[in-house]
């Protein structure tokens, strides 16, 4: 059975999710604030993170985590990783501090693509990066879908049909499953 837990970040209430499955190893989805996540994480290792989207904050943690461990994985489509290299296409060149992860640990993912148990589904619209991940029992939805709330589709590269599309989608995907969403609501 596989547990999770979550830390609300200290950017926009962004959420960061621990997954554990009982071994020495867990993943992580999106990464925001990375202290309180290791409070959780304990003497474990990271093994890898499942980026719904490569928006600033669900990925300003990842170079703090990526000097604890280096071999970490980092799951995102071919326009994430391009992002992800990029501080004015993840936004964090308009913060206090730029990310830019331009490495080997990224790997690209596609629709189809199973990574640590979960179905891998392209969800664009808020933006081009934006991926579900979805087993049995939940699907992470990062901003692409947050229950209650309208997809933001006024930031560069946001598509609001696309964005409308991917809701629907979405929400079949998640009949029966528990939604966990990018952000506190």
């Amino acid at each position: 059975m596989l547990k999770v837990d979550h830390i609300t970040n200290s950017i926009f209430n962004s959420r960061t999710y621990i997954l554990s499955d009982g071994s020495d190893k867990v993943w992580l989805g999106d990464c925001g604030d990375v202290e309180p996540v290791m409070s959780i994480v304990g003497s474990r290792m990271v093994k890898g993170v499942l980026l719904t989207h490569a928006h600033f904050d669900h990925i300003y943690g990842l170079p703090s985590l990526l000097e604890r461990f280096p071999d970490v994985a980092i799951y995102t489509n071919e326009w994430g990783k391009r992002a992800l290299a990029d501080a004015k296409l993840n936004m964090s060149l308009y913060h206090d501090s730029p990310v830019r992860v331009d490495c080997p640990n990224v790997r690209v993912v596609k629709e189809g693509d199973k990574v640590f148990g979960f179905d891998v589904y392209e969800t664009p619209g808020h933006n081009p990066s934006c991926l579900c991940y979805a087993n049995s029992e939940m699907i992470f939805t990062g901003d692409a879908y947050i229950p209650g709330c309208k997809v933001v589709t006024n930031l560069p590269h946001c598509d609001k049909a696309l964005a409308q599309s991917s809701v629907e989608r979405i929400l079949k995907l998640a009949e029966g499953k528990k939604v966990l969403s990018g952000h506190k609501i």
